[in-house]
């Protein structure tokens, strides 16, 4: 157990425990084999130990006498009156062995905030719990039509909504972001006219855009919309064990779209002279080139893998899986600080650039595909893919050691920044981006199985229990960050009050929160893009503890994007300053509020067994794929065996 982590993990030996029943006979020998009991025993004369033959003796009467006190039962039936001797001395013997049996093995007593965070929820809502969390699924659903109508009644087409302007704005390449990144949420909340809506825009009008549209960004395109077919081909049936689509295109036209486009991104990896691929592509003539920086983030060259495998799953053709996992397999060969990794990295060299390590922009979502990878490969047979999770447990552990620290006066936990590399001075700066580690710690944890489920297996290791703690912590010091606000929306960007940092007159607004002095929100950091990390960890650490706060959580932050970004003609819109009544809005609905917040808020209100968390993977956007059980013939080509 590392013993660098700054809290107490007194509980994690009694979570591993087992209550094992003692024989009679064990508890006799382990009491009279004990060096102090055989020195007694020598020490005894003849006489003591006739007088505690006697005393021995009186016990036995005093137990007897009581045990034939009549019962309610009695006479009852004539062989339990024969059998009366056998029961007095069966009785008798019973009561002696509990005597002698020690006690067992008790949890360590917990403060009020650990039998929360430790709790495991195994009782199951009742008929009230059930209809309450329904109905909150609703409100989510008439959120996502109201979004959906602005988008569509002022934007269709357009990659994003300027929801106060009423005008659509293309600026992720005007591959009609939105459309594809909102289809799959429409398809799990049963919306068929959204759904039809948004596929038949697409076979009518995606393809064309691909072949005539400039430079698009490898990693934006990739998770949005590349990962927005895939989820939709199989949400629609395209896999023969999902159908959510009634309406809308076929399964194949979402997959020869998205082989129509991996084909172009795929001149990203090609071009470039290292296995880093390049940032830019141009899709009209399949041609990339590197940012104008010349670097690529260690975050969008990590974060394509997920999509690019499952895409060579459905196809059969394994190209695209080979290209995207030669980023790895050269990760694998670079030097890094205790597994954490810069956030820069030389398509043209491959070497990382700078020393700047966070789990921010620009570093979070390496992190997370390595467990997310891992566990979407972990049934291919073809080769050993086991150095990812060896990379991920090394990153957390890196994680732990170097960059968790404790708030003070209140002890949050947070993830602060180390600006120089090992070398430098930490950093008391957590981006919101960086909660979506909570449930990427989670989710290492149990694989997707409850954590009462790991734990009745046997399948959690202590390095796991210690994960799943931080991951706890974590999600608590991220919703803090939105009820310590005036809105009770998180800001992009909070520092925190530490033994060596304080600057005062920087709280969030909220005076009667109790962490008003431990959250501290620079002025050019108030800003609000309606994000989804936070609300994405809620909804897998509900899914993974059965705790019923996380849904209570995730209720209080849907309310508030309810009353602070909700605009009347439609759509929703990001907020300029979170801190202050009422908030500056900045007319913007980024498209991952359709395809990832309210998503997660949708199925964090639902019922567990939909999208369940051992059975689908979950892409950076929010997409979900199956995780499938294949094996990797020779040659190069998949045979499908079906979801596990």
């Amino acid at each position: 157990m590392s013993k660098s982590l700054p809290y107490s993990v007194k509980d994690v030996h009694y979570d591993n425990a087992k209550f094992r029943h003692r024989s009679f006979f064990k508890v006799i020998t382990q009491t009279l084999f004990t060096s102090d009991m055989k020195r007694e025993c020598v020490s005894y004369s003849t006489g003591k130990f006739l007088g505690l033959f006697m005393i021995f003796g009186l016990a036995c009467l005093i137990l007897t006498h009581a045990s034939k006190t009549p019962s309610a039962t009695d006479g009852l039936s004539k062989g339990l009156e024969t059998n009366e001797e056998h029961k007095v001395v069966t009785d008798v013997g019973v009561r002696f062995k509990k005597l002698l049996r020690r006690a067992p093995r008790l949890p360590p007593r917990l403060s009020g905030n650990e039998k929360v965070s430790s709790g495991i929820f195994t009782g199951k809502p009742n008929e009230h719990d059930e209809e309450k969390w329904k109905a909150r699924q609703r409100n989510v659903k008439e959120a996502f039509i109201h979004a959906w109508s602005g988008y569509k009644k002022s934007a269709m087409g357009y990659d994003e909504l300027l929801p106060l302007s009423m005008q659509g704005f293309d600026g992720l390449g005007g591959l009609g972001a939105t459309v594809v990144d909102s289809l799959d949420t429409a398809m799990i909340m049963g919306l068929e006219e959204v759904v039809s809506e948004a596929g038949s825009w697409i076979e009518s009008n995606l393809l064309e855009r691909i072949s005539q549209k400039g430079d698009v960004n490898l990693f934006e395109t990739t998770i949005r919309v590349l990962g927005g077919l895939l989820s939709a081909y199989h949400l629609s049936g395209g896999d023969q064990d999902m159908n959510l689509a009634n309406t809308g295109p076929k399964p194949t036209i979402y997959l020869e779209i998205a082989k129509n486009l991996a084909d172009r991104l795929l001149s990203a990896f090609t071009s470039s002279p290292t296995p880093i691929p390049y940032s830019d592509v141009l899709l009209k003539n399949s041609s990339a080139h590197p940012a104008h920086n010349l670097l690529s983030s260690t975050s969008e060259v990590s974060t394509l893998q997920l999509e690019f495998n499952y895409l060579s799953a459905i196809s059969g053709d394994p190209k695209y899986k080979t290209e995207g996992m030669k980023v790895f397999a050269h990760f694998k060969t670079l030097p890094k600080v205790e597994g954490l990794v810069p956030i820069y990295i030389s398509p043209h060299s491959g070497e990382f650039i700078g020393q700047e390590i966070r789990l921010g922009s620009r570093g979070d979502s390496y992190y997370e595909y390595l467990i997310k990878v891992r566990l979407q490969l972990r049934s291919i047979q073809d080769g050993n893919f086991t150095y990812l999770y060896d990379m991920y447990e090394e990153a957390m552990r890196g994680v732990r050691h170097l960059l968790v620290q404790k708030t003070v006066p209140n002890e949050l936990v947070f993830v602060g920044e180390l600006p120089g590399g090992s070398k430098g001075s930490f950093s008391p700066k957590m981006d919101h981006l960086v909660c979506f580690l909570p449930g990427t710690l989670a989710l290492g944890a149990t694989k997707g199985i409850t954590k009462e489920k790991a734990m009745k297996d046997n399948l959690l290791t202590i390095e796991d229990f210690e994960n799943l703690k931080l991951a706890e912590d974590l999600a608590k010091t991220c919703f803090e960050m939105y009820s310590v606000t005036s809105t009770g929306l998180a800001p992009e960007i909070a520092y925190f009050h530490t033994k060596d940092f304080y600057e005062d007159g920087l709280g969030g607004g909220n005076q009667s929160s109790e962490y008003v002095n431990d959250i501290i929100i620079k002025f050019n950091d108030r800003h609000n893009l309606l994000r989804p990390e936070t609300v994405e960890s809620l909804f897998v650490l509900y899914r993974i503890t059965q705790d019923p706060k996380y849904r209570e959580w995730g209720w209080q932050i849907f309310q508030s994007f309810e009353k602070y970004t909700k605009v009347d003609s439609g759509g929703y819109t990001s907020l300029n300053d979170v801190t202050t009544l009422p908030p500056q809005r900045r007319d913007k609905m980024e498209t991952f509020f359709l395809g990832e917040t309210l998503k997660y808020l949708y199925l964090l209100f639902g019922d567990s067994s939909v999208i369940p968390l051992d059975k689908f993977v979950f892409n950076t956007e929010a997409h979900p794929f199956p995780i499938k059980d294949a094996i990797y013939l020779e040659g190069g080509s998949f045979m499908m065996k079906g979801t596990m």
